[in-house]
């Protein structure tokens, strides 16, 4: 009858209730400050325009970028644009994702092979990616194919690198008694070395979406007649300031909501491992 008064169900203990509930006032504080400084920031942005304390021709407004938001919607350019840029993306992430687990995989399953590619690797990864957009668009031409192959040589390389150290960390008492069983590599790998790094795999997946977008763009830059990318060129090309914030602040709520996802994907593997 106390825990019906009290709200706690009976598979938990007072002070697991106890935690869980400062857990969750916790979060909400959290999300209630993140949404009072957004407003804080907006509604300043918006008093500077209208005091004219700031040039709206530069800054613009949020009124303005709500205003052309809403033309945005009433002509189909932000399901066509938007919808272009987040097709490149996924297809982008998923790639990448895929790609570098497997390369990963491969370098911790070929000792030799990493030996030989991981200076290569770090050379990759250190290159400036807008450098190859040029090249790209020689070898590829304009189109989505060279935007996504662009999204991807952004992420791909510190991905593989990031995954395959994280392999090398797995537990080796685990690694140890999987041999001392008689276990053959593969076995290693399915059994611990992949499972252990189901955590930095989702960790990594988080910056492989925002790196995947940050190459899409740069594809779109230079690459692309639809997009996000292509509307934040040809805005600052006329001095159209609404359409490139509006466009950035799209890009913005992509990523978030990128993010978000995944983010809820590791909360989901936590709890139940």
């Amino acid at each position: 009858m106390n825990n019906l008064l009290s709200g706690r169900p009976d598979s938990i203990s007072a002070n697991q209730y106890l935690f869980l509930k400062a857990h969750r006032r916790h979060h909400h504080q959290v999300g209630f400050a993140r949404f009072l400084l957004i407003a804080a920031f907006l509604s300043l942005w918006e008093l500077a325009a209208n005091r004219q304390w700031i040039d709206v021709f530069f800054f613009s407004s949020p009124s303005g970028i709500v205003t052309y938001l809403y033309q945005m919607f009433l002509d189909h350019s932000f399901f066509t644009h938007t919808g272009i840029t987040l097709l490149e993306t996924i297809a982008s992430f998923l790639l990448v994702t895929l790609l570098s687990l497997l390369a990963a995989t491969l370098l911790w399953y070929v000792n030799s092979l990493a030996e030989v590619l991981e200076p290569y690797l770090v050379i990759l990864n250190s290159l400036p990616k807008s450098a190859l957009a040029p090249l790209l668009i020689v070898w590829l031409g304009t189109g989505t194919n060279t935007i996504i192959v662009a999204g991807i040589s952004v992420a791909v390389f510190g991905s593989v690198i990031s995954l395959y150290t994280g392999f090398g960390q797995a537990d080796p008492e685990m690694l140890k008694l999987i041999y001392t069983l008689g276990g053959t590599r593969r076995d290693a790998l399915f059994k611990v070395i992949l499972p252990s790094s189901v955590p930095l795999i989702l960790s990594n997946m988080k910056v492989n979406i925002g790196l995947s977008l940050v190459g899409v763009i740069i594809g779109e830059f230079l690459a692309a007649r639809r997009g996000l990318g292509y509307l934040i060129i040809y805005g600052s090309q006329v001095f159209q300031l609404n359409m490139v914030i509006t466009s950035i602040i799209i890009l913005c709520a992509i990523a978030m909501a990128f993010y978000k996802l995944i983010q809820s994907l590791e909360h989901h593997y936590r709890k139940k491992y």
